[in-house]
């Protein structure tokens, strides 16, 4: 699956991702790009899956009619992720285009 961090989103989280295409919307080009400008260029791109910490994003973006999906972490703290990563590659698991993924850590 091929899998996009937000500009928030801690770059080793990577690592308990095997199996997955993982980029950074920095490493894309895109650290300018925000909320609905970085969903198009991530669905154009054909990302599958946006992995994001930031929370207002499923109320100001609308999914429907996209082929991404998007996963949004209750914190982008490093120290809280590496110790819990499993709710997350579950929500990679069984996330659908279209769908807002809370993933509480």
């Amino acid at each position: 699956m091929r899998v996009l961090f937000d500009h928030n989103v801690p770059r080793k989280l990577s690592r308990f991702l095997p199996g997955h295409a993982v980029s950074t919307a920095a490493s894309m080009g895109w650290a300018e790009l925000e909320n609905g400008e970085l969903l198009a260029a991530a669905q154009r791109e054909g990302f599958e899956v946006m992995v994001t910490g930031d929370q207002n994003l499923s109320y100001q973006q609308n999914l429907a009619g996209r082929t991404l999906a998007v996963i949004v972490l209750s914190t982008n703290n490093w120290n809280i992720i590496k110790v819990n990563p499993v709710p997350i590659i579950a929500a990679l698991a069984v996330v659908q285009p279209g769908d807002f993924r809370f993933v509480a850590l």
